[in-house]
């Protein structure tokens, strides 16, 4: 097989991993976009409902955007849901992941730098809109909320080398109207033909000035990447997620 095949192949495998579309909530609305530098990349994301009826939600980028990514990104991903079924905690699920990078990052010299991943996991309880979650070396999320912006910190380093700590968990209250926004790095990294990148500020400013749903958000912030992007190739892979909060669930 050609490197192109093969790429278009693992591409294939990559897309029928991730969601196909977003969860059906009364409280909020969730939309994703996402778009492979080479057709298979390390980013991967996902939203699943928990077994006592919070919603999972997380995003992480896998170290490469290549068949390699794509192949660590695969186990990471059915790690992770394997993961899910057995503790839905925020600090448990971080942890078992990080273990489980750690013991293939051990097995050899070569390609340890392969299996590590910067990773943002939140369970959002629908009742309070209460969010508790792990930032582990992902871009800072964003939440606009009456016209200004909440930069989320950080928590935990990226996962795959270090121990992590106890009290990599925080806490953020969401309110009614706002709008949380997830991305990887090829978002704000993403550099025209003269090597200019597109930068946190332009995605601030685009995010605070959008006035559209969560899907118009997405289709004019991509469409802004294209445009600033121009005839440059794309280096990195792209994913933004957005949440759009209406507020406490209505039915519990």
């Amino acid at each position: 097989m050609t490197e192109n095949q093969v790429n278009d192949l693992a591409g294939q495998i990559q897309q029928l991993l991730l969601p196909k579309g977003s969860p059906s909530c009364d409280w909020c609305c969730i939309g994703v976009r996402n778009r492979m530098a080479v057709g298979v990349g390390g980013d991967f994301f996902d939203f699943i409902p928990t077994n006592d009826g919070c919603q999972m939600v997380m995003l992480g980028d896998v170290t490469g955007h290549n068949v390699a990514a794509s192949v660590v990104m695969a186990l990471l991903y059915g790690y992770i849901h394997r993961s899910i079924e057995e503790a839905c905690s925020p600090l448990d699920v971080v942890r078992r992941v990080n273990s489980f990078l750690k013991k293939f990052g051990e097995r050899g010299e070569v390609y340890d730098h392969l299996f590590s991943s910067t990773l943002f996991f939140g369970i959002i309880v629908p009742d309070t809109l209460q969010m508790h979650y792990v930032n582990a070396a992902q871009p800072l999320p964003l939440v606009r909320r009456d016209g200004s912006l909440i930069e989320l910190e950080a928590s935990a380093p990226l996962i795959g080398f270090f121990d992590l700590e106890d009290d990599i968990v925080k806490t953020f209250n969401f309110q009614a109207d706002d709008r949380f926004f997830l991305y990887t790095d090829g978002v704000t990294e993403l550099a025209d033909s003269q090597g200019e990148m597109f930068g946190t500020q332009r995605l601030k400013e685009r995010l605070q000035k959008d006035r559209g749903d969560h899907q118009q958000f997405l289709d004019n912030l991509f469409t802004s990447l294209r445009h600033f992007k121009g005839s440059a190739s794309l280096q990195d892979d792209c994913t933004g997620i957005v949440v759009d909060f209406h507020g406490a669930n209505s039915e519990k």
